[in-house]
């Protein structure tokens, strides 16, 4: 039988004159893996923070088992800003000691990409004070996970990693013996590491088995058969689980709800979004041009980014575009911002970037833009347009956009200097979205978002009539609103990849699996080649690079057919079928480009 690690007894706890928890009990076992879920500001953290001990509850109490070894990731860390990484991390232990330790191994080449801690200045000797938050969070993760605990506490592990990075961690946590309570906005990721969920709403926490899609499942079914929520929530949830049982099957390991009463439940739920539709709308507003790159290089100061890319974004193109940090994938998008907004007069570093005349980009950066902070919410909206058109005949209010993405009447008349860093967020994106745009470029748009405000939003997009590229670490959001994925692979070079994420780790891997291959065969005197084999390995490589060129120039040709056949499904399906082909001969030349290189 499961210990008992944690028993929370009928606690409560009051901010002002807001119950963020009123009577709650609950309990952690051991081998447990939860997750916590709720709109900003509901009391996730707080919950979180009691059932640590690190905050008293007004009423009720919070008892641990004897001995418990807990470790707790808080959105603020502790460490000394005057120590090293290696001292936070790996303490004083002998090098011969840490890299023995296969444990320790895993986190540093999970967590920074190698034991060297590549893109820090002195690696594990750099000093801590001067770092960004992102790498001061990844360092306190680093310092957690390589110790040993009963139960893990996270607070949005998940923020300042990349896709690889989530997927490391996602892994790392299956496998680990510890028991886990996690906050995170992050769906896929609690699909892939929970068994539980909780979620807290409105004073009260309710209790879900199964991982993310179950709990959609299972909150869906309970609000029908209570009619409790307003029918524009339970439509949400009723979308989302149509997403969940139509998108990638398996999305959680081990399904618990019944597969014949999610179909009944969604029977009548149209899909997600009418793409043909769509794209007619599309480029209607758009017309046949976007925006056009030929033969562009994109640079950040000495740094070469991306080398002689031909792409094109076409009418009603919904693009994700991943890739390793600094691979230019934020550069890229501010390259075709600002050809647009200089209206092609602005070119990149090489090539040249055409751009639709009929063209309104809304561009949302990292950055939170600056705000009057005496503006109230639904002011700062109304300072752009009174009312939105959607498309297809849908038309909203200023205050209807603001109920939207989670201001209530109450919150619409806050200033914005009172606003949280999520709630400025959402602001920003609703001010783009009011000057009604027909491109959006979102730059990591899922940061500081709720669960619930980011299915709004998805609902929103869903039939938003433009083009879009997303960069995000999120993948559930990149796959719920985009329909191709590209990816900077760190090779100056973009690609399509028809499976999507899951393509874009398996390459990432292979990449990482033959640079550490090669690393060896690196020390050996180069007098070990003969003059005769180095000859041929460049004769090869050569004709190697130029299979290459053709293959990005045939599906660049593609690309722009498919486009022009947007409407004809059998064309586009023929058309879609010589691009995996080609993606497969692709894959096999670079494992022979990278072999090759090595002999040359």
């Amino acid at each position: 039988m499961a210990v008992n690690l944690v028993n929370v007894e009928n606690v409560s706890k009051v901010y002002g004159t807001r119950a963020l928890l009123d009577g709650v009990s609950l309990g952690v076992s051991e081998g447990d893996r939860i997750g916590v879920v709720g709109r900003n500001g509901d009391g996730k953290t707080t919950l979180i923070r009691m059932l640590a001990k690190l905050e008293e509850a007004d009423t009720g109490r919070v008892t641990h088992s004897g001995g418990l070894r807990l470790g707790v990731l808080t959105q603020h860390d502790s460490l000394d800003p005057n120590a090293t990484v290696r001292h936070e991390v790996i303490r004083d232990m002998a090098d011969h000691e840490w890299a023995g330790n296969s444990k320790i191994r895993d986190v540093l080449t999970g967590l920074f990409g190698g034991l060297d801690l590549p893109g820090f200045p002195q690696g594990l000797d750099t000093v801590i004070a001067p770092l960004s938050g992102g790498e001061r969070r990844r360092i306190a993760l680093a310092k957690l996970l390589i110790e040993e605990q009963d139960l893990i506490v996270l607070d949005e592990p998940t923020n300042h990693l990349d896709v690889e990075g989530i997927a490391w961690l996602a892994r790392h946590l299956r496998e680990r013996r510890s028991a886990l309570v996690c906050v995170t906005h992050d769906r896929w990721f609690l699909d892939q590491v929970c068994t539980r969920m909780w979620d807290v709403q409105k004073g009260d926490v309710y209790e879900y088995e199964g991982g993310y899609s179950d709990y959609v499942f299972a909150r869906a079914e309970r609000e029908r058969i209570a009619a409790t929520e307003e029918a524009k929530r339970q439509n949400l949830v009723r979308k989302e689980l149509a997403w969940l049982r139509r998108g990638a099957p398996a999305r959680t390991s081990k399904p618990r709800f019944r597969v014949e009463a999610a179909n009944e439940l969604i029977k009548d739920v149209p899909p997600p979004r009418d793409s043909s539709e769509l794209m007619k709308f599309a480029s209607s507003r758009l017309g046949k041009t976007v925006f056009d790159l030929e033969d562009v290089t994109v640079q950040a100061g000495p740094k070469l980014l991306l080398k002689h890319v031909t792409w094109q974004l076409g009418p009603g193109d919904r693009i994700g575009l991943v890739g390793v940090n600094g691979a230019g994938k934020t550069s890229l998008l501010r390259a075709m911002a600002q050809a647009a907004r200089s209206e092609g007069e602005t070119q990149p570093a090489g090539g040249r970037i055409a751009v639709g005349k009929t063209v309104k980009l809304a561009y949302l950066s990292q950055e939170v833009a600056e705000l009057d902070p005496n503006l109230r919410v639904l002011e700062a909206v109304q300072e752009v347009r009174e009312r939105v058109d959607l498309g297809k005949g849908r038309e909203m209010t200023a205050g209807q956009l603001c109920e939207t993405f989670g201001f209530n009447k109450e919150k619409q008349w806050t200033p914005v200097g009172d606003l949280s860093g999520g709630e400025r967020r959402r602001l920003q994106l609703l001010r783009l979205l009011m000057d009604e745009p027909n491109v959006l470029f979102l730059d990591e748009p899922t940061n500081d978002l709720d669960i619930e405000t980011l299915t709004q939003l998805e609902d929103l997009l869903d039939g938003w009539p433009g083009s879009m590229i997303v960069i995000s670490h999120d993948r559930f959001f990149v796959e719920r609103t985009t329909d191709r994925v590209f990816a900077l692979l760190g090779d100056a070079t973009l690609r399509m990849l028809p499976r999507g994420i899951d393509e874009y780790l398996e390459r990432r891997l292979r990449m990482e699996e033959a640079v550490a291959a090669a690393a060896p065969v690196a020390v050996k005197p180069a007098a070990e080649k003969s003059s005769a084999d180095q000859r041929a390995a460049k004769k090869e490589l050569q004709k190697v690079e130029r299979q290459l060129d053709k293959i990005s120039e045939r599906e660049t040709k593609l690309h722009a057919q498919i486009t022009e056949n947007a409407t004809d499904f059998a064309k586009v399906a023929e058309l879609d079928a010589e691009l995996r082909d080609l993606a497969g001969q692709r894959e096999e030349l670079e494992l022979r480009w990278l072999e090759l290189a090595e002999d040359a």
